[in-house]
This record gives structure tokens, sequence and C-alpha cells, in this order.
């Protein structure tokens, strides 16, 4: 693998750390800005629509630019966003920050994850992406638990600063390491989008919403779940998050590994064994070993779909897969707001702090029922899986060339 997947990777860790390292410090900041932590909540809200919104915004700005130095000036305006936070003075500020850093967010794995698949032959694209990805699943294990227990020892607003200095390690790897790529010839907007009249695509962001919402619907009330059910103390959350982290970090490398061999029977496993397990967890919840073990295979199962369907994408999106990649990126956290709604929906009907994982046990096998779907529809279609060496673009087979 490239050294160039490294500065993808450390840009990925930090990305991921800043999105997830708020939930663990939102008493903090809180009681900081004197606001209550309902309020404060609006911080991880409003980073999900940002990467909603700014994934295709982003994108489209781009779109003339060459991706290294689009994936730079990405970097660049996530050190800004944190560095906003660390020294915002009122929490309006703070949440201004959080959105300028989330506007990267999308964009970069989007683009990255393009870039990534450039870098490497074709039968190793899966591999490549996931290599990426594994910067944002090792910042769920390392980042945020340690990110955390900064900010409860000497401040938060300390996090954050780390957080904008990883931003420009990641930054100085890009420049660094990242090969500057022509832009492909001829690609314009209108191409990006026309990939959205690709079935196959909006199949694969549909399965994107609904597995990975699958997912999130049991972690979000994480700490409910486990303190109120299991019976685990508060302060053992943190580590729970970390076996979560742990089974996302495995997920993701067996993933890419085997999507690269057999990429709709590897969707069928992770999907199908995810739905079960999300089932089971109903059951399992009730049990401190159980429920740790269960912990560990959501997150594998889970993240094991992130780079089939993110190479899914990028296969059907053709010669202009940029916008695609970076709007699937959004779909993930579109996922996790919905998934996280109707888990407080069925916990707020008086179903108990179980009820979410049969919701994402639902939104799981109907996200299985889609690949199904999907392969059944590639096979009457008679369209093949991986795009024809002559449909990569430009800036992909330069790369490859390249190395």
């Amino acid at each position: 693998m490239p050294l160039a997947l490294l500065a993808l990777a450390i840009g990925a860790f930090g990305i991921g750390t800043t999105e997830f390292v708020i939930m663990g410090l939102l008493p903090e900041v809180a009681s900081d800005y004197g606001v209550s932590i309902p309020t404060a909540g609006y911080l991880v809200t409003g980073y999900a629509l940002g990467v909603m919104f700014g994934a295709p915004l982003m994108t489209v700005l781009g779109t003339r630019v060459p991706r290294k130095r689009m994936l730079m000036l990405l970097m660049g305006l996530f050190i800004v966003g944190n560095l906003l936070s660390a020294l915002a003075p009122a929490f309006s500020v703070m949440l201004i920050g959080r959105v300028v850093a989330s506007l990267a967010h999308g964009a970069f794995f989007g683009i990255g994850s393009v870039v990534a698949a450039g870098l490497v032959a074709p039968h190793k694209k899966a591999g490549a992406i996931a290599m990426m990805f594994t910067g944002l699943t090792v910042a769920n294990v390392v980042g945020v638990p340690l990110g955390t227990l900064i900010g409860q020892s000497v401040g938060w607003r300390v996090t954050f600063a780390v957080v904008a200095a990883l931003g420009l390690v990641g930054l100085a790897g890009i420049a660094k390491l990242v090969p500057d790529v022509p832009r492909a010839e001829g690609v314009r907007l209108r191409h990006e989008m026309a990939a959205f009249k690709n079935a196959q695509v909006l199949l694969a962001m549909a399965m994107t919403v609904l597995g990975f919402g699958g997912v999130f619907a049991a972690i979000t009330y994480i700490a409910p779940m486990m303190t109120h059910v299991a019976g685990f103390a508060d302060g053992s959350v943190t580590w729970l998050l970390v076996l979560f982290g742990l089974g996302m970090v495995g997920g993701n490398l067996v993933g890419g590994r085997f999507a690269d061999r057999a990429l709709m029977p590897m969707l069928y496993i992770a999907l199908g064994a995810l739905s079960v397990v999300l089932a089971l967890f109903t059951l399992t919840a009730h049990d401190k070993i159980a429920s740790a073990v269960t912990i560990v295979l959501i997150g594998a199962l889970g993240f094991a779909t992130v780079p089939p369907l993110q190479k899914r994408v990028l296969d059907h999106a053709h010669g202009a897969p940029t916008l695609a990649s970076a709007v699937n990126i959004g779909a993930f956290n579109l996922g996790n707001a919905l998934s996280a709604w109707l888990g407080g929906v069925v916990i707020a009907a008086g179903f108990g702090y179980t009820a979410p994982n049969w919701v994402g046990a639902v939104l799981a096998a109907s996200a299985l029922l889609l690949a199904v779907l999907s392969a059944a529809l590639e096979r009457r279609t008679g369209a093949s899986g991986p795009v024809v060496a002559n449909s990569v673009p430009a800036e992909q087979r330069a790369a490859v060339a390249h190395h």
C-alpha cells in the first residue's frame, strides 16, 4: 500500500476524533457555557447536518480543483473549525466552529476514497479505501477516549486544540505524500450529477443509510442501555465504546479485504449477521459479558459494510465518481440521524432501552433486502460490477501508473 494512504488515514483519524469526542465532553461544555445537556447536544446534531449538506456542497465547489489541492483545502477548513471551537467565547461560536469543521468531513472521505482507489491496482481498490477508513475506526479506539480524558483532565478546549494539531499533521502528510494527479479532462458537474441516474448507485446509498443506521440505532443509546439494563457503572461506558471501536477496526479491514474478492457475498454476510446480532442484543443486553461481546460484533459487522458499499458506489458511478462518493459519506450520517430519531421514538413510547435494537435489526434486514434486489437487477441488466478500465477516471489511471 502506498505511503499516501497513511496521510489520508491520519486526516481521517483527526476527523473521526472530532466527530465523536464531543459526545464524551458534553457535560463539561454545557457547564462551561451555562447551557443544558440537550442544548449542548446541538453540537452533535449540527455536525451531522453539516456533513450531510457539506459533502455535496464542498465536492461541487471542488470540481474544478485538482484532488490533492482540494484535500489540502479541506484539511485547512477542518483545522480552522477546530481552532474556532477551541477558542469560542460563546456557545453559538462553538456551534459555528463545529459546522465549519463538519463541512470538510464528507468531501474529504468522498474525494479521499477516489484518490485511495486510484493509488492502487483495480483489484486492490476496496483494500485501499479500507486503509483510509482505518483512521476513522482507530479514532474510536484511541482518539476519542484519549480526547475525552484530556478534556476531563485539563479542559475540553485543549482537546479541540490537539485535534487541530492532528489536522496540521494530516495536511503536511497530504502535501508531502499524495501525488499530484492530473484532473480528468472533460469531467464537469453534469457528469458528476449523472451518476445519480444510476439505480445501482442509489441502491448502494440506500443500503448505506439503512445498514449503518442499524448500527447507530443501538449505539446511540448504549449508555442508558448498559447502565440501566446490563448493570454497568457509568464509567464503564467509555471502555464499552472502545470495544465498539476495536470491532470497527477489525470489521473495516476484513470488509476491505474480502470486498475485493467477493463484494456482494461480503455484503450479504455482513448485513444478514448484523440484523441477527442486533435482534439478539435485546436479550444479551441483560448480561455484562454477553453485551460486551455483542457490542464488538455490532462494530465489526457494521463497519465490514463500509468498504464494499463505498467501492460499489465508485464502481457504478463510472467516469465521475467524486460527488457520488462524497454523498455516500453523507448517507452514513443520514442513517445515524434517522436511526437515532427512531430509537428515541420507541424509547419514548415506553418500549424500554433495548427497543432501539429491534429498530436496528429491521433497518439492517431492510439493507440486506436491497442488496439482494441490487444483485438481481444487476444480473437482469447484465451490468458488470467493477468499472471497465476505459471508464476509470484519468486521475486514477495516472496515479496507478505513477506507482
